[in-house]
C-alpha cells in the first residue's frame, strides 16, 4: 500500500506542493527529515555509492543493520561503517510508479544532505533506464524537434536543480545523460543522428551551470576498459561543441578478469586525460554478492592505481544496499541480510 500511495502522490502533486509536503513527515521517509548541520568536505576523493533503490526498498520493508547489529538507516549506515562520503541519485523523467522521479530524489537528497554526504546527480533523461541498450526519449517528449527537445532538457535539470537549491542541496556533480556509449534520448540524440547529442548535453550542460556554477558536469559510458567507446563518443563531443568536465565510467568486473580490468581502465584515465585534459570519476562499479573479498581487492587496487596517475577523483558502488537478485536479477550488491560484506572495506 505504501509503495502504491507514494506513487499516486507523485504523480499528483505539483513542484509548490511538493516544497511544502517535503517538510513534513513522509510515507517513505519517517520521521521528518533533518536539515543539514553537518559541514560537507567537498574536493576530496570521492568514496560513493548510489542508493538510488533505497526509497523503494523502505518501502517495500527491506531494513539496514550496522556493524553492532542495530537497524540503521542505510546510508547512515553507510558512511559511519563503510566510509562512504558520497551519494549518487538517478533521475528519471516520468516513471510509471514514481520511483527516481524529482519528488523521490528529492527525499534520498535531504537525508544524504542531512548527513553531510556529498551527492551526484544522474539524469537519464528517460522515463526508465538508460544504458548503451535503451536510451528511449521520454513519452511526453517523442515527437519533439532538436529545438523543443533542448528545451525540455533545459526544463527538466532546471526543475530538479532548482528544487534541491531550495532546500540548501548543493550536488558536487552531474551526470547528463547515463551510460551514453551511442548518445542519449534516441532517435534523436542519437550519437550517428549529426551533432544532436552534443548540443542536448550542453543544453543541460549550460543549465546545470546556471543554477551549480561549481558543479562538475559529467558525460558518462560504460565499459571503463575499452578506450575506443570513449575516444568515440568523446570526439563527436569536442568536434561539435559538446561541454563536460569530467568522464565518468562504469566498471562491472568478473572473478577472472577484474585485474586485467582494472589495469585496462587505469591505462584509460592516463590515455583521455592527455587526450581530453578532464579527470575521470568511476560512477558505477560492482561484483558478484557471493565475491565479496575480490570485490574488495579490485576496488581497492583501482582506487591505489587510479590516484597514482592524478586524474581519477571517485568511485562510486552501484546500488551496494540491494540484495542478490532484487529488481529481477541484479547480484551485483554487497549486503547480506541487510548488512554490508568486505567489499566496501576497500573504502576504509
Amino acid at each position: 500500500m505504501i509503495r502504491k500511495y507514494f506513487g499516486i502522490i507523485v504523480s499528483l502533486v505539483t513542484l509548490s506542493c511538493v516544497q511544502a509536503s517535503c517538510t513534513q513527515e513522509s510515507p517513505i521517509t519517517n520521521p521528518r527529515q533533518a536539515e543539514n548541520t553537518i559541514e560537507i568536505e567537498r574536493g576530496t576523493f570521492a568514496k560513493g555509492a548510489d542508493v538510488s533503490w533505497l526509497t523503494q526498498m523502505e518501502s517495500e520493508g527491506y531494513t539496514f543493520t550496522n556493524k553492532a547489529g542495530v537497524v540503521t538507516e542505510c546510508m547512515k549506515l553507510l558512511k559511519e561503517d563503510c566510509d562512504v562520503n558520497s551519494i549518487r541519485l538517478r533521475v528519471w523523467v516520468n516513471p510509471a510508479e514514481g520511483w527516481n522521479n524529482i519528488n523521490d530524489v528529492l527525499v534520498k537528497a535531504r537525508r544524504a544532505n542531512a548527513l553531510g554526504l556529498r551527492l551526484m546527480i544522474d539524469f537519464h533523461f528517460s522515463d526508465t533506464w538508460a544504458d548503451p541498450g535503451h536510451q528511449n526519449i521520454p513519452a511526453a517528449w517523442a515527437e519533439y524537434s532538436l529545438g523543443e527537445a533542448k528545451a525540455a532538457v533545459a526544463s527538466h535539470v532546471t526543475e530538479m536543480l532548482s528544487l534541491l537549491k531550495q532546500y540548501d542541496i548543493e550536488p558536487e556533480w552531474v551526470q547528463i545523460g547515463n551510460e551514453t556509449r551511442w548518445g542519449m534520448m534516441w532517435p534523436l540524440g542519437n550519437l550517428d543522428n549529426g551533432s544532436n547529442f552534443a548540443e542536448l548535453v550542453t543544453a543541460g550542460y549550460d543549465t546545470v551551470k546556471a543554477i551549480f556554477s561549481d558543479a562538475k558536469v559529467i558525460v558518462h559510458l560504460d565499459s571503463g576498459d575499452n578506450l575506443w567507446y570513449y575516444t568515440n563518443i568523446f570526439d563527436n563531443l569536442k568536434a561539435n561543441g559538446g561541454k563536460f568536465d569530467m568522464i565518468g565510467m562504469s566498471l562491472y568486473p568478473e572473478e577472472d578478469t577484474w585485474v586485467s580490468m582494472v589495469d585496462a581502465c587505469v591505462n584509460n584515465i592516463n590515455s583521455l586525460y592527455q587526450k581530453y585534459a578532464v579527470p575521470v570519476m568511476v560512477c558505477e562499479i560492482g561484483m558478484d554478492y557471493n565475491l565479496a573479498e575480490k570485490c574488495r581487492d579490485c576496488i581497492a587496487s583501482l582506487i591505489s592505481k587510479g590516484q597514482a596517475t592524478g586524474h581519477l577523483e571517485g568511485i562510486f558502488y552501484w546500488e551496494p544496499q540491494a540484495p542478490a537478485g532484487y529488481n529481477g536479477g541484479y547480484s551485483k550488491g554487497c549486503f547480506e541480510n541487510g548488512m554490508p560484506t568486505v567489499a566496501l572495506d576497500a573504502y576504509k
